[in-house]
């Protein structure tokens, strides 16, 4: 019958029930439960969101690129310290589905394991990134005691304290389960784990709902203690993560028992009668949203992205496979919601997710999270982390998750970001305590991107004359090398050599030196390069001239004290070199669409946003976030062919301003921060308009 309604009338009957639905006067308890009924039963009439659009006449923005490069933004592997004690334990939801059994074989075929879902993975509109591949690690099998060493270890290094498996139990036989055996015969993997009992049925689709059923569930007293009976080696096990002396037992579903407060009585009774002593019981919420004490329960886990409302943004995609049906949300709002979620009044664990994207799992009709990035997910858990310790709760924060690969909710190393996520999760543990702060920014830093040998050495005299003591990060071919070495060992100031090639120009090199610069502390940076312009006559005198009025006679220091007296000061241009946008926009157009879509910043307004051409300006690296958390990949930039317009390289110049605005940081002028007049607004003579 559903399926013949008209998507209209299912919108409309569906919009009617909820009103009504959330009219009644329930309980959260029963609202969870009958929410979980009427999805399993009728998940049909729920309507369709909106659908992203399909732009016939202009060719697909590279759909076909490879997905394991590395993009602006990767990490690689380092080991470091980390704060003694911890402020917080980390614990990681973990997926033991990397093997394969004999069910899956009968239901998906040979030799099936998650990661046939994760290559399968195909991406459904421009910017998305899928397949998402794994890094170092590769494509394990769990069945090896030796990768979950390393993945111990891996987590130890980066202050993940345990592992949340999840635990299929079915009435009596148990899926998956080979990973969590060798881990309790193994006493050398040495980091506390836990056990989620994934309580929900197995379905084709993936999400424990509809009808075609390949794995059933038969809760009923009995079950309940023939369960707690078999976890209780698990439970027993020195490893096992305790909360105040206590196994802590995590429930995914408590909605789906008949009687929780039943089940919950029954294993407490069975733990204290056989010698486990007393247990913490903990659910998840992921479908339920009530007090732990009506399922009598001690607490509760947050589960992101479930249970919070996040706004879409397929509008903005422009689609790749038309008929997409999924979902693409805007990860940092949900971000942000979680994070001002207000205090419960019930023992409740913060939960932290870095990224969600089950496309693998549904291909065509997925639920995408956009804009999700190890910075902001680092300052998430950081948030978090410095909320416990101000509340005095306990102190047990969980991640979502360590290897969900097919859901996009990975900690572990992939092949665009490397050891990102797990980077920042060690900085967010430091940046708690206060010990590790990044150190305040005394030396100017000028990144400069050489290119020419004759202009560079033009550019180092200037340098030189303005008598402060630089930083010097200097991005050239390995031919210029040696040459450029030279160079900036005759200078007196501190140097670093970057070997690149001209891929993006100047805008590439100076982007992947700006991350690593950011991350770690510093933020006030001058960005120069050996601008020729072969294309113009009078290149060398608009170089000079862009030059002259950045870091001319007192201006350097001048406008560097300007960004440490100003915080909300982001961009700094050479005066009569700040232009509106509309006249340049070029054949730039589709460039920033893509790129401001991918960087989930609004629409530039070319009457209002600002463009300084020639690209060297000073800059608070946090205005470029929008842009590095973008993550682009080096594919997106063209190889170099002498083009004059229209490239990633172009459109990223005009995005700059934009970027400082969208981060509400402000741009100005140098005359303007050193007290001159503004130059007369003649036509600019060194860009050519559109």
């Amino acid at each position: 019958m559903l399926s013949s309604l008209s998507r209209l009338s299912r919108t409309v009957l569906f919009n009617a029930l909820r009103f009504i639905f959330r009219l009644a006067p329930l309980p959260q308890s029963t609202r969870d439960r009958l929410r979980q009924r009427f999805l399993d039963k009728y998940a049909g009439l729920v309507p369709s969101g909106p659908r992203g659009h399909v732009d016939s006449t202009k060719p697909v923005r590279r759909p076909y690129a490879r997905a394991d490069e590395k993009a602006i933004g990767y990490v690689p592997y380092s080991k470091d310290e980390l704060p003694d004690p911890l402020p917080a334990t980390l614990i990681a939801f973990y997926l033991p589905q990397f093997h394969s059994i004999p069910e899956n074989d009968e239901w998906w075929g040979k030799g099936f394991t998650e990661w046939r879902n994760v290559t399968r993975a195909l991406p459904q509109f421009e910017g998305h990134a899928q397949p998402r591949l794994p890094g170092d690690l590769g494509f394990y099998d769990l069945r090896d005691p030796e990768v979950m060493r390393k993945q111990a270890t891996l987590a130890r290094e980066y202050g993940v304290s345990a592992f949340c498996f999840y635990f299929y139990w079915f009435g009596g036989k148990t899926l998956l389960e080979t990973p969590l055996l060798n881990w309790l015969e193994d006493p050398t993997l040495d980091l506390s784990f836990c056990l989620c009992w994934a309580n929900e049925k197995w379905s084709r689709r993936w999400d424990g709902r509809g009808d075609d059923i390949l794995m059933d569930q038969q809760h009923s007293p009995e079950d309940d203690l023939a369960f707690i009976s078999y976890v209780a080696d698990y439970l027993r096990d020195p490893r096992y993560l305790r909360v105040e002396g206590k196994p802590i037992l995590l429930l995914y579903r408590p909605g789906l028992l008949p009687d929780a407060a039943a089940t919950a009585r029954r294993w407490r009774e069975w733990c204290l009668d056989n010698g486990v002593g007393e247990i913490h019981l903990t659910y998840v919420q992921s479908f339920d949203n009530s007090n732990p004490a009506a399922f009598g329960f001690d607490a509760a886990v947050e589960f992101p992205p479930n249970l919070v409302n996040s706004p879409s943004v397929i509008s903005r995609q422009r689609l790749i496979n038309p008929n997409y049906s999924g979902q693409i949300l805007d990860w940092r709002a949900m971000a942000d919601a979680m994070q001002k979620r207000s205090a419960a009044d019930y023992p409740l664990y913060r939960g932290v997710n870095p990224g969600w994207d089950n496309e693998p799992r549904r291909p065509g009709e997925g639920r995408t999270f956009l804009h999700s990035s190890p910075r902001a997910y680092g300052k998430w858990l950081q948030h978090c982390i410095g909320a416990r310790a101000e509340s005095g709760s306990r102190n047990l924060i969980f991640i979502n998750a360590w290897n969900e690969w097919a859901e996009g909710a990975v900690l572990e190393p992939d092949s665009r970001l490397g050891y990102a996520y797990l980077e920042e999760t060690r900085r967010a543990m430091w940046r708690t305590t206060g010990l590790a702060s990044p150190p305040v920014q005394t030396l100017p830093t000028a990144v400069i991107h050489a290119w020419y040998l004759e202009e560079f050495r033009e550019l180092l005299d200037a340098i030189v004359a303005t008598d402060i003591n630089w930083r010097l990060i200097v991005t050239t071919s390995v031919m210029h090398a040696e040459t450029i070495k030279l160079h900036l060992a005759a200078s007196r100031f501190a140097f670093e050599l970057v070997i690149t090639e001209n891929r993006g120009r100047d805008i590439l090199p100076f982007l992947r030196v700006a991350g690593k610069l950011l991350d770690e502390g510093t933020q006030i940076v001058l960005k120069l390069h050996t601008k020729r312009t072969t294309h113009r006559t009078d290149g060398g005198v608009w170089r000079r001239e862009l030059v002259e009025r950045l870091l001319g006679g007192t201006r350097g220091r001048e406008i560097f004290d300007a960004f440490l007296r100003q915080p909300d000061l982001g961009m700094v241009g050479a005066e009569g070199h700040i232009q509106l946008l509309a006249p340049y926009l070029g054949a730039n157009s589709e460039n920033l669409d893509y790129l401001s879509a991918k960087m989930g910043v609004p629409v530039l307004d070319p009457d209002a946003d600002l463009f300084m051409p020639g690209s060297m300006f000073w800059i608070r690296l946090d205005a470029l976030r929008p842009i590095l958390d973008a993550n682009l990949e080096e594919w997106e930039f063209e190889q170099e062919a002498g083009q004059i317009d229209g490239t990633t390289a172009h459109a990223l110049e005009r995005m700059f301003c934009m970027s400082t605005r969208a981060v509400d940081l402000r741009v100005a002028s140098a005359a303007d921060l050193i007290g001159i007049a503004e130059p007369s607004s003649a036509s600019y003579p060194y860009a050519r308009r559109s």
